[in-house]
């Protein structure tokens, strides 16, 4: 039985936030007219006939009387999602013209009309074929194109209609110049250090101002900014904790296109599709969160949960105590690692969990323990239990620890705008000294390099290890929030005053 040219090209399917190449191959085959998808084809494409047939009609296409078969190899991986729609519908178009979409990258879901339309699982397959290979050429929906087009090292063409496509590839319009989208197009802000762009947003939808008073708690708050510190906050109900923390998201560092594209993929993988913005994520899971989803989970495909969520941004714990103690344990890798790791019996996924982690919580079950017009009504052993659901190892990761006080003075401090300025300068001041990471990220190696004590420092850091007990972790975390707050005053060494303050923000 004779068998008619295969006809090629390239589509990919996620692995959670891997794209899998798959060679997508088409044949017309002298038997009864039929339609097959075969290797290893979910519910999703089998689906699919329908919409290609469809969208095929109405471009006048007519169908031989053959059978057409699609391959989808390798055959022993899952391949899931509508984006498969609009390769297959291209290599049934060209099986009998010289037409040919070989070599290029195709995605996109067809309507029954022909139109091209967008899925969530295609941007995080652009961000994994970009580190996969080089200079990639990809066809994908025209709505996609300008978000796409931020992401280096691919050519990104972009069709709205199945008719569009055909004419794309039978007049060869990827040989025409390549323009490529300009960043400035989504981020209005930015600088450019030693050659490379860093993005952030002016505007301050919840600002500073509106906390009243609290000096020593902006301080705080600006130093944990500056440095990307964990912090937690500890005080009465209604002394703005959760007021702060929420503001805390405004007066983050700039992000690099890199960082914005990260936090995109996970969004994407979640079904979360928003434009690209120069705002940190900011992730609030209640305290009745499970763990799955805090930490992501899954029996056959992978979610990304809350610390996913939130890399490269907050994530942010109210009322820390009550979240449950699995929850509370199941931090300390990601806090120190910055890494999840998902294990399943089929596979093992790692992501990436580089947050600024911020906590409140009251002194004790009533709330009123630390309250200067409130009586609390809790007895030592409630308050002792309550104390003891927050263990020392994660209390040893927080960088710092803010007692925060019944302010009823209505002074005017600093306001967000303020404060990000004061950010922004030790944000450049750490660039320019070839960091990659900003200072809570540092490792140890970089602490040697970058976290420089002068003589006077080096002594009373020695005399606080002695008094109370630091061990190696507690040492590293004074001495990189010393740094920070050098940072914001551009002093290149750690002087007294920098490293008293930050011993200043030590849990007792």
């Amino acid at each position: 039985m004779p068998v008619k040219k295969v006809k090629e090209a390239f589509c990919a399917t996620l692995d959670f936030n891997i794209a899998k190449k798959i060679t997508v191959e088409s044949t017309f085959i002298r038997a009864l007219p039929g339609f097959s998808i075969v290797g290893m084809a979910n519910q999703s494409i089998q689906e699919s006939k329908d919409r290609i047939k469809s969208a095929l009609l109405s471009i006048g296409f007519k169908f031989p009387s053959q059978k057409i078969t699609i391959s989808l190899s390798p055959s022993d991986i899952k391949k899931e999602g509508g984006h498969f729609d609009l390769v297959i519908a291209l290599l049934i178009a060209f099986q009998k013209t010289s037409s040919t979409c070989r070599g290029f990258f195709v995605f996109g879901e067809l309507g029954l009309d022909g139109r091209v339309k967008a899925t969530s699982a295609i941007f995080p397959m652009l961000l994994s074929l970009a580190r996969a290979y080089k200079d990639v050429s990809i066809v994908l929906p025209l709505e996609m194109v300008e978000k796409a087009s931020q992401i280096k090292g691919i050519k990104i063409y972009g069709v709205s209609t199945l008719s569009e496509a055909v004419e794309f590839f039978k007049e060869k319009r990827y040989e025409l110049p390549y323009k490529h989208a300009q960043v400035k197009e989504f981020f209005d802000e930015k600088i450019n250090i030693d050659g490379k762009e860093y993005f952030y947003d002016t505007d301050f939808p919840l600002d500073f101002k509106d906390v009243k008073g609290h000096k020593f708690l902006k301080r705080a708050m600006c130093i944990s900014a500056a440095g990307m510190h964990n912090i937690l906050l500890e005080g009465s109900p209604g002394c703005g904790k959760s007021m702060s923390i929420k503001r805390l998201r405004y007066i983050l560092p700039p992000v690099s296109i890199e960082e914005v594209l990260e936090s995109q993929v996970y969004k994407s993988i979640n079904q979360e599709n928003e434009n690209l913005s120069a705002k940190r994520a900011f992730r609030a899971p209640h305290h009745s969160s499970s763990k799955p989803s805090i930490f992501g989970g899954g029996s056959s495909r992978a979610i990304a949960g809350e610390a996913a969520l939130a890399h490269n941004g907050i994530l942010f714990f109210d009322e820390l105590p009550h979240f449950s103690k699995q929850i509370l344990e199941s931090l300390r890798e990601p806090l120190e690692n910055h890494k999840v790791l998902i294990s399943r019996v089929n596979t093992k996924i790692e992501y990436d969990t580089k947050f600024l982690f911020a906590a409140a919580q009251n002194p004790c079950p009533c709330g009123n323990l630390f309250s200067k017009v409130r009586e609390c009504r809790c007895s030592d052993l409630e308050v002792a239990r309550y104390k003891s659901r927050i263990s020392d190892p994660i209390l040893d990761r927080i960088d710092l620890y803010i007692l925060v006080d019944e302010d009823f003075s209505k002074t005017e401090t600093d306001d967000s705008k303020d404060m990000f300025k004061t950010v922004l300068k030790a944000f450049i001041f750490q660039k320019k000294r070839g960091q990659v990471e900003l200072n809570a990220n540092l490792n140890e190696q970089d602490i040697g390099r970058y976290c420089i004590l002068d003589d006077e420092a080096q002594g009373i850091l020695d005399i606080a290890i002695s008094r109370y007990g630091l061990n190696q972790r507690s040492v590293s975390k004074v001495l990189k929030i010393s740094r920070t707050i050098a940072d914001m005053e551009e002093k290149q060494n750690i002087e007294k005053k920098h490293l008293l303050e930050a011993l200043n923000y030590r849990k007792r």
